[in-house]
């Protein structure tokens, strides 16, 4: 049997639904999940897919030009660990940078609220260079928010892409 993870951009609203059922968890609040799915059929859809069957999705946002947002991301418990998430991730990059994005943005519950799987959620996004920004209080919820970054671009290039000039 193959483990090999496609990505693929494809809306699929189902998906996410089924996706999001299997982690009561982290996506626990019927409201919440019926927005991320209307959104599956809506935003810039990753679906990772495991021998033809969608195991994680991504679903991302454009604000600006220069920037996209991961909205959500979603991986089924069995296959948390596998590289499913990361390949998100990589792919959603890869899209950004080639469309001239130079940073990205996530957020997740704060620091200040303890729990386990929101800690390794954290963890997740900090083992893949994204940085803390600020923890906001009622900004998605009635807890704290960690807004994390990660530029997309190598040190020193300036928003538009362009190498700083010597001094």
């Amino acid at each position: 049997m193959s483990h090999r993870i496609h990505i693929v951009r494809r809306a699929d609203p189902e998906a996410a639904r089924r996706i999001l059922a299997a982690l009561p968890d982290w996506f626990g609040i019927p409201a919440a999940n019926e927005h991320y799915v209307r959104a599956a059929g809506t935003k810039d859809s990753y679906l990772a897919i495991v021998d033809e069957e969608t195991v994680g999705i991504a679903l991302v946002d454009r604000h600006f030009p220069q920037t996209g947002e991961i909205h959500l991301i979603a991986v089924l418990p069995d296959h948390h660990g596998t590289g499913a998430g990361s390949a998100l991730v990589a792919a959603i990059e890869a899209d950004l940078v080639a469309d001239g994005a130079r940073l990205l943005e996530v957020k997740t519950v704060g620091p200040s609220y303890a729990d386990a799987g929101y800690a390794a959620t954290r963890a997740f996004y900090l083992a893949r260079g994204f940085l803390p920004l600020e923890e906001v209080d009622g900004l998605d919820w009635d807890g704290p928010t960690l807004i994390m970054v990660k530029c997309l671009v190598g040190a020193g290039e300036w928003m538009d892409g362009t190498p700083p000039a010597d001094h």
